[in-house]
Order: C-alpha cells, then structure tokens, then sequence
C-alpha cells in the first residue's frame, strides 16, 4: 500500500493569465499526483468560496497536507471527508474550495497511479456510478457572448453538438473542428474579426442572439452534416448574469420566448436559461420544453447535491453541469452526479473559462460514463488538452 509522503504546491496561471494553485502529492512508492484548479468569468453566487490570496491559499494547504501524511491515496472518500472536516463550513470559506480541489484531485490522480491504473478506471471504481465507462459527446462552444468575449451578445455561448450515436469519438471531434474552421471563413467572408472569447471561440460584434442561432444554422447547413440529424444547436443563457432578462426575450416571456426558439431552431440544449433561485420558473419551463431538449442546471445547483435534491424533488430541470470546483472535493461531485444519475437527468462534465492545461476532467467524464463533455471550443491549448485526452483514452477503449 502506498502512502502519503509530502505535497508540494505552487501559483500558476489559468488560460485568462489570472493565477491558481497547483498541487503535487508524493507518495512514498515513488508516484506523485498533481492537479490546479480553474476559475469561472460567470459564477453562480451558491459556489464554494474561493481563497483568492495566493499567499493564503499555499498556506491551506500546506496546514491540511500535514494532516494527510501517511494516508493511502487510494481512499478518496476517506481523505475528501478528513478535507471537509478540517474546513467545517457549510460553504468551504474558511479553507477555500479551491484549496480543497486541488488537493482532492491531486490524491485522485496520486491514486490512480498508485494502483496502476488509467485516471479513468480509478476514478469509475470510487465514483460509485452505475454507468459503465464509456465516452461523452462533446459540446464545442464555438461563439463566445456574455462574459466570454467583449461582444454585445448577451448570451453566454453557441454550440454545436453532433448526435450522441454509436459514432466514434473521434468522427465527433472531426466534426467541431470542420464547422468551427468553416465559421472561421464564413465569419472572414462576412466581414466580422475572427478573434475569439475566452472558450476559443469566436466573438463576432453579431446583431442579436437569434443572428448568432442563425448563423449556426446556416454553417451546418453549408456542410455535409444535417441539422437535428447530425448536428444541433446548444445555448448557455447564463441568465443569472444578465441584468435584465426579459430585455433579451422581448416581446415575448422567458419561457415563450424559449418555447418558440426550439420549435424554429435545431436546439437540442438550453443551460441556465432563468436566474439561479426562480425555482418556479424552472419548473414550469421544463414542465413546458423538457420532453424535447435538454433543460440545464449550471448556476441553479453548482454541482452541490443539497440542490440538486430540491431541483429532482421540484422537477426543475432533466438535466446538469458537473464543475468539480463549484462544490470543493471530488467525493461530493461524485455524490451529486449519482443523484443524478439516479433521477435520470444527463450529466455534462464543464469546464470553467479560466481554464488550466489539466486534462483531467475528460478522465472524469469517462469515468462516470456521464453523456456529455463541455470543453470550448476545439482551438486553444487547455480546451485541446481535454479532447487529445479522451482521443488516447478511445484508442485503449477501443482495443478492449
């Protein structure tokens, strides 16, 4: 059995060049795990707090390191509850969720290397999923609004999603890398810059959110995809940052407005499309859409199980975000994606859009066989990371 002989940590810097820690955990059997933290522009005010001291944050987790020498890395349940008791706030503000993540996911991956195992494996046998391990559908977010870009879109992102069918995945990543290099040219064609936002996609000065739809449209039109068929559409609204979101939906309600927006369009997804606490708003929306897409819980439950109980008791939404840094140790992101699971709703594991090079939130896709992954957009060095990742793990998957 190995066991626990140091961390080591340090500050670096996440795709927006903000700074974040990163931690290493050495083993006495000569592994060592490691893992940082990433960081939202558009965060939900019921996510774990944050130590944004650098200084501070080193510190934490210098102070819980001690306490976890000479525990065995393989026993993530253990280690995350001895994490949770060491901080014991409701919200992790004394600690910090971010120190707690770091340190949790860097035991995790300590583990899997400890038993021999791919990240994957290890991570489906203390998940405690019933999926079977498999690969997700990814999600690429190839126009970037709201808080992503300097654009005057109010909504957050537009993506394209290819079928979730027996397609391999790496005929799905071809997919988001032609239309996301045909909306390049199309883009150019059309006059707008080819910058992108913050996800790699990119943020044309648009007119409107239904042009951006619209414009997605035609580039699945103009390839050899089929729209609904092949490829649909998603949106994250990210409602809770907009300040006032009947402006964007006029002259229609939020939930007509929605209605009619997947009976005109190939929309198979909507994420965050009302404000993090209008529970009855929710409910009748999905009551009202839910059968035929995806209604998503991003900022209405930030991966925290004690929400995400009232939203399946309420019938909220069919569907969830999975960000591991919203609620702070791996152990309580496994517990909310069974409560998931269990309800029937589609887990889509997210990244954040200060994001790092870690790749292991494809691992952790694969390892809990949720449905779907959200990476950005398929440009940028820590969204290519995620989707190299799980074209490795396919080839191993593939061979079994």
């Amino acid at each position: 059995m190995a066991a626990i002989g140091s961390f080591q940590s340090r500050v670096i810097l996440d795709s927006r060049g903000k700074q974040t820690i990163e931690v290493d955990v050495h083993c006495d059997d000569g592994t060592m795990g490691r893992a940082s933290v990433p960081s939202g522009a558009s965060t939900g005010i019921h996510e774990a707090a944050r130590v944004e001291d650098m200084d501070q944050a080193l510190k934490n987790v210098a102070q819980l390191g001690e306490q976890l020498v000479g525990q065995d890395p393989t026993q993530q349940e253990r280690i995350d509850l001895a994490l949770l008791t060491a901080d014991g706030s409701e919200d992790k503000s004394k600690l910090g969720g971010n120190v707690l993540l770091a340190i949790s996911i860097a035991v995790c991956d300590a583990g899997a290397k400890a038993a021999k195992k791919p990240l994957y494996q290890h991570i489906h046998d203390v998940a405690g999923q019933k999926a079977a391990i498999g690969l997700p559908t990814p999600m690429f977010n190839i126009i970037n609004g709201g808080k992503h870009s300097d654009n005057k879109l109010e909504v957050q992102e537009f993506m394209v999603v290819p079928a979730r069918d027996q397609r391999p995945y790496r005929e799905k990543l071809i997919i988001g890398r032609e239309l996301y290099q045909q909306l390049k040219q199309i883009l150019h064609d059309m006059g707008h810059s080819t910058a992108v936002g913050d996800e790699g996609g990119f943020a044309p000065r648009l007119n409107s959110n239904i042009e951006a739809v619209e414009l997605l449209v035609r580039l699945i039109e103009s390839s050899s995809y089929r729209p609904q068929t092949d490829v649909s559409i998603a949106m994250d609204v990210a409602a809770s940052s907009i300040p006032d979101l009947a402006a964007v939906t006029y002259p229609l309600d939020p939930i007509s407005f929605y209605e009619k927006l997947i009976t005109d369009y190939p929309i198979m997804s909507i994420e965050d499309p009302l404000t993090e606490d209008d529970w009855q708003g929710w409910v009748e929306l999905n009551s009202r859409i839910g059968s035929r897409v995806m209604v998503v819980g991003d900022d209405l439950y930030t991966t925290n199980p004690k929400r995400l109980k009232e939203g399946i008791e309420k019938r909220a939404s069919n569907a969830i975000l999975i960000k591991p840094d919203q609620i702070g140790t791996l152990t309580e992101t496994f517990q909310t994606m069974r409560l998931a699971e269990e309800a029937g709703f589609a887990r889509i594991v997210s990244h954040r859009s200060g994001e790092t090079e870690s790749s292991f939130i494809a691992d952790l896709a694969v390892g809990t066989g949720a449905e779907f992954l959200k990476d950005g957009a398929p440009a940028r060095g820590e969204r290519v990371a995620k989707y190299n990742q799980l074209l490795r793990i396919a080839e191993v998957l593939e061979r079994a």
